[in-house]
This record gives C-alpha cells, structure tokens and sequence, in this order.
C-alpha cells in the first residue's frame, strides 16, 4: 500500500463562515496503480490532490505514503516529502524561461545537494525517458507546449519519486498533443510509476485503470476502468 487515508477532512475559514472541502475521505491506493480523481467544480478534487502531494495538511484524519502518516509531520518533513516521494505535473508547465530544459529537469535535485555530475546524468536520463533527448539545451519558449509539458514529467520524475501526481496536464495543450501527453503517462505506467491524474475530463480519465468520484467533500463512487484493463 503507497497511499491509505482514513476519515481526511479538510475545512477553509473563509470569513465568518467554515467551508468544508473534504468531509471524510477514506482512500487506498496500491503501488503501481493508475489512478484518476474526478468530480465537478467545488467537489474537493484539488484538495485532495494538494493533501496527497503533501501541498496542505488535513484539518481531522490520518494519512500515511508509504507507511509513513504524513498528517503528523512538520514543515521541514513534509518539504523532504514533496521533494523526494511526490512528482508533481501541473498544467502550466512552471518551467524557469531563462534556464535550458536540462537545467530545468536537474532543480530537485539541486534542492537535495546531489552532486553536479549526478545531477547531470540523471537529467540526461529522464529527457531520454520523455522523448526529448535532441531538446535539452532549449529554453521553453523554443519549445512547443508539448515538449514544455514532456520536460514538466522529466523533472517530476528526476527523483524516482513513490508517485506521479499530475494535474490536469493536458490542460494546456490542443487534443493532439495532449493524447501524446497521455500516451507518454500509459507507458510510463507500464514502467511501474504510481500516477495519480487529477481531471474533470472523462477522456483523459479513462487512460487510468480506476476512477475516483468525488462530489461536496466525499467519495461519491470508485470504479475500475474496464476498457483501459482489455486494453493493456
């Protein structure tokens, strides 16, 4: 088990009156699965997914990544966390414009005092990884959306992290280029990566074997994907 939560509240003082976002979510999620979180607007999907990548801390509840329970942690360790187990993608690439996408991908692990060398060579390996070894020395904007995202997944992956957390990452991108985006997330599925897609997109969805719906803070139905299994 990567990912177990029990009862995971989260509230928002938003002036004199309490938002509930998540009002007990119960969760298990198994190294090497592929998983998509929906539900519509104000359903607490983007919560969820900042509680998971260790982005925010629950108000009430339990969560533990890789057995270790997350919501009693400080600071400096849910920053080792975010850094070392937790990959993120979002859907605004958030690449530096005046570093190469090689120096992009190589910034986690300046954060974790890798050496040079290493970092060099492990940044090498993960553009290769995303098809973009002839693109390393380009800057973002001499590279299209979709190489931008590619180089996105390269640094999320730098660290070997426990898992992928995406963010609707084909947001950005006209339906071509995000299907190639989801082609990329299949295959390194097959390679064993955890991912997690947060979407309100049924077809990116159904790249995932299992479907979480969330609707007002709770888990509404968890469902495995059906045709994504024949399909593999």
């Amino acid at each position: 088990m990567i990912i177990r939560t029990k009862n995971l509240t989260k509230a928002y003082q938003m002036g004199a009156e309490e938002v509930k976002a998540l009002k007990g979510v119960d969760l298990e999620i198994q190294k090497g699965d592929y998983v998509a979180i929906m539900g519509p607007s104000g359903s607490g999907k983007s919560t969820l997914m900042n509680l998971i990548g260790c982005l925010d801390t629950p108000s009430s509840g339990e969560y533990w990544l890789n057995d270790r329970a997350v919501n009693t942690m400080t600071e400096d360790e849910l920053a080792r966390v975010r850094n070392e187990e937790v990959g993120f993608v979002f859907q605004s690439f958030h690449l530096l414009p005046r570093y190469t996408a090689l120096e992009n991908v190589q910034l986690p692990l300046v954060y974790s005092n890798t050496d040079r060398e290493q970092r060099l060579e492990r940044a090498k390996q993960a553009l290769e990884a995303v098809d973009l070894a002839d693109r390393m020395g380009h800057r973002p904007n001499q590279l299209s959306g979709g190489q931008r995202q590619r180089v996105a997944i390269a640094r999320a992956l730098i660290n070997r992290p426990s898992i992928l957390l995406a963010d609707e990452p084909t947001g950005n991108l006209d339906t071509a280029t995000g299907q190639e985006i989801l082609a990329l997330f299949d295959r390194l599925h097959q390679s064993g990566n955890t991912i997690i897609l947060v979407t309100h997109e049924s077809d990116v969805a159904v790249h995932a074997r299992r479907a979480i719906h969330l609707r007002d803070g709770k888990i509404e139905r968890d469902q495995i994907n059906e045709k994504t299994i024949a399909a593999s």
